[in-house]
């Protein structure tokens, strides 16, 4: 069976009997003048996006009062582009939910730039709060909490290293108040999340510190062995992460202080020395 996309029919290749006579066409919608030429793949525009207040798919009316060819429009019609200015405005944000998306979505665009945040991450945490909302779980709750916590909630999916510190510094919320709405949002939305993987905070807290390639894989080594005794199990990752890399800094003669560490880390230093003993007696058996 063959095609012809020209005269859009679908016929056998032997006889010549002709299947079909109506194709859809799965080229471009418009041709392209690209300097680089070939065929342009792209059949729409800009893609939907979750992290926009409409998706995407807003009407813009140019605020200048100039038709395409650049004229001045005449005042019976600026009064006419002035009214459908103000219907299109109205016409976007016309119930509370819709205004309640618009500042969410508006504050996680700022937590993005602090936390320097991928754009899979801000689609997750957007999808999240927009469940959140449909299910009426925003009524009476701080916004600002609720879009951190679908925001911390996104990182956790992802396997992206954030702390909940992280995100209330950067959103300058409590994290209390951030805690509660994410077990809300846990609860109510039955989110499954993985477990966080403590070899993912290494190279986060060792780029701070500057420590060498050598002793990360050491400490990689050390996370590696102490999963498979099961020490790891209902820690903090970023405790586990720390106490390791301070380990692995000894043992290669890196001159890095348990507070360098713990400051980089943003955990205690009676965390990392607590993580250290065990992580020490593991590596001790088998390192």
């Amino acid at each position: 069976m063959l095609s012809d996309d020209v005269t859009g029919e679908r016929f056998c290749g032997k006889c010549g009997f002709v299947i079909s006579e109506t194709l859809q066409d799965s080229g471009p919608e418009w041709r392209s003048f690209s300097k680089d030429g070939g065929t342009d793949p792209t059949r729409t525009g800009a893609p939907t996006s979750l992290a926009m207040h409409d998706r995407g798919l807003a009407t813009i009316i140019s605020p200048m009062n100039k038709d395409a060819s650049g004229k001045p429009l005449s005042t019976s019609m600026k009064s006419t582009i002035e009214r459908l200015r103000t219907w299109d405005s109205r016409s976007k944000v016309n119930a509370s939910a819709d205004k309640n998306l618009r500042q969410a979505l508006s504050q996680l665009s700022t937590l993005k730039d602090k936390l320097s945040l991928s754009d899979s991450v801000i689609e997750k945490a957007s999808y999240i709060y927009r469940k959140a909302l449909e299910k009426g779980l925003v009524r009476g709750r701080s916004i600002s909490a609720l879009i951190a916590a679908a925001l911390y909630a996104a990182c956790r999916d992802t396997e992206t290293p954030r702390t909940l510190k992280d995100v209330a510094d950067a959103g300058n919320i409590k994290k209390k108040d951030i805690s509660r709405c994410y077990r809300i949002l846990h609860q109510e939305l039955e989110l499954k999340m993985p477990v966080v993987n403590p070899v993912q905070c290494i190279a986060r807290i060792s780029s701070k510190l500057d420590i060498s390639e050598k002793t990360k894989r050491y400490a990689a080594k050390v996370l590696q062995i102490a999963r498979d005794h099961e020490e790891s199990a209902g820690k903090d990752p970023m405790g586990l992460a720390a106490a390791a890399l301070y380990l692995s800094c000894v043992k290669n003669g890196e001159d890095r202080t348990q507070r360098d560490i713990a400051e980089a880390s943003n955990v205690t230093e009676v965390t990392i020395r607590n993580r250290y003993k065990g992580l020490r007696l593991d590596q001790d058996t088998e390192i």
